[in-house]
């Protein structure tokens, strides 16, 4: 039913039933719960701006995480376009032809963060216009620390296994280590830049079977036999862990925004109790870290006709107010210039936003990323229980035949 709901917010080449003053946005829900699901956010976008702007109307409808990339590629598939979506995946559509290149929708994309731009760029131009951003840091637990007479933050990977067995030896989890398919992509990510590695070289290329990443994972099957994680990290999701370390279960887990309210609802940390600091690479604490962008684009329905509408609409959603407001409502950071100069004194926001310059990001405009993605998220677990060699390349395999 959702699938159907989603392909009638468009018609053949025209969205939106064709009216080029009636715009369909598809969003997803970053909510955890009616509460708060961001139909709420992007309704209340929508019922300002047509009140600024009567003539024009935005169809909002919100899908799970779980669904809207799929969602989205049948609604393409079959023709039926929304005007606007937010979400992961933009450089398949763009690789169609089928979206309006930021300038055209945006009247000052110059505002965008700039080490997201790179990001939604396909064959030299922008059709992805970051709208959501966060990064990552090593959170700590500083009572777990100071009951196992660790005196400060770790600095290295030999620190960081060091301190996990302290924490062990309390009768608890040293270091979470979530390389279950929910989100072991970024974690594995964080250990292999620690080592010089990566997904790709400067270039583009893929290498994630490199010597240095192979050197990683091997450093992480250390680590998780010498019982300074969790057992069987591949089966262990990102969401469960974090639970974790917020019950004070966990000494020390990488983390983003996000993790606080999560801190905060679990009732057992106060905010003394734990801090982040920058993520911890093979020889010290690195410069850059990794970060994650959420994007908007834009189709071109009904032969150009709705250019007009959806660049005021974008013109509007983008605001300052609002980006503040997302932000903070689902613990993420601005993906605007101003909006982060509007956040930089808020204690809580500016480790992260500090980190975002240096941001290294997922290659999502590569078309076969997603392909990629999904290996890595349900295989890179193995290698730390098995040969980390072979199942490195096994993944870059999947890179290379789509490349």
């Amino acid at each position: 039913m959702t699938a159907l709901t989603l392909a009638a917010c468009g018609s053949s080449g025209g969205g939106s039933g064709g009216d080029k003053n009636t715009l369909s946005l598809v969003a997803a829900d970053y909510g955890t719960g009616p509460a708060n699901t961001s139909q709420k956010y992007w309704q209340g976008i929508a019922d300002a701006f047509h009140k600024a702007n009567p003539d024009i109307k935005v169809n909002v409808k919100v899908v799970s995480w779980n669904d809207i990339d799929n969602q989205v590629k049948t609604a393409v598939q079959n023709k039926k376009y929304p005007d606007i979506i937010e979400g992961n995946y933009y450089a398949n559509y763009a690789e169609e032809g089928l979206l309006y290149k930021a300038d055209d929708v945006l009247s000052n994309p110059g505002n965008q963060v700039q080490a997201f731009v790179k990001l939604g760029t396909y064959k030299g131009a922008q059709y992805g216009m970051p709208f959501t951003t966060s990064s990552r840091t090593l959170f700590y637990n500083k009572k777990l620390f100071q009951q196992a007479g660790i005196t400060s933050a770790p600095q290295t990977w030999d620190d960081v296994k060091a301190d996990a067995l302290k924490i062990k030896a309390l009768g608890k989890i040293g270091y979470g280590l979530p390389l279950g398919s929910e989100e072991a992509q970024a974690e594995s990510l964080l250990w292999m830049l620690g080592n010089g590695g990566g997904y790709t070289d400067s270039s583009g290329k893929f290498t994630i079977d490199s010597p240095q990443n192979v050197e990683t994972f091997q450093y992480l099957k250390g680590l998780v036999k010498s019982g300074a994680t969790e057992p069987n990290p591949g089966s262990k999701n990102r969401t469960d862990l974090w639970k974790q370390f917020a019950q004070g279960q966990i000494g020390m887990i990488n983390g983003s925004p996000a993790l606080i309210p999560i801190i905060r609802d679990g009732k057992v940390l106060q905010d003394s109790d734990w801090t982040s600091v920058p993520i911890v690479g093979k020889t010290g604490p690195l410069t850059s870290t990794l970060g994650v962008c959420d994007f908007v684009s834009a189709f071109k329905n009904g032969g150009g006709k709705k250019q007009a509408s959806i660049k005021k609409f974008l013109d509007f959603a983008f605001k300052d107010q609002y980006q503040v407001q997302f932000d903070k409502e689902y613990s993420l950071l601005p993906a605007t210039t101003s909006a982060v100069n509007a956040l930089s004194s808020d204690k809580t926001f500016a480790p992260f936003l500090k980190a975002l310059p240096n941001a290294v990001l997922y290659p999502i405009a590569n078309t076969n990323w997603s392909n990629v993605n999904a290996k890595i998220q349900q295989t890179i677990g193995t290698a730390v229980t098995g040969d980390p060699k072979s199942v490195l390349q096994n993944i870059q395999a999947t890179a290379e035949k789509g490349s």
